[in-house]
């Protein structure tokens, strides 16, 4: 690398740590994102969390079957049409206004030819 090159990195470099630096007083101030759970849905354990938390992951795993729909260039009405269902529900499912079943889950993903397979311990 010649020397203007190796010039330009480092200041880059540096111009990027002045950037990055925090105000540690402002940043010890801030609540935790775990703390909002706790505040908005209750403790760990309790049933309004893990009532959350399921439809967090109801939500997820409906983003995933959505950006590979989405990815491998099909509409709603086509995958769909894999799965015998009608548009109106993938629509629901996608937005989080259905909850999913796994056995959809899986129908889905299929469909899309992901697999998948589980972990138990």
């Amino acid at each position: 690398m010649d020397l203007r090159k190796k010039y330009i990195t480092f200041a880059i470099q540096r111009r990027i740590k002045t950037m990055m630096k925090f105000d540690e007083k402002k940043l010890a101030q801030l609540t935790k994102g775990s703390d909002h759970l706790t505040e908005k849905y209750g403790e760990k354990g309790t049933l309004s969390r893990e009532e959350f938390e399921a439809k967090a992951k109801a939500w997820y795993f409906a983003e995933l079957l959505r950006d590979e729909r989405k990815r491998q260039k099909l509409t709603q009405q086509q995958l769909g049409e894999r799965i015998g269902k009608k548009r109106e529900y993938i629509s629901s499912l996608e937005q989080g206004q259905t909850d999913m079943q796994l056995s959809t889950f899986m129908l889905i993903a299929n469909a899309l030819g992901l697999r998948f397979s589980l972990v138990i311990g």
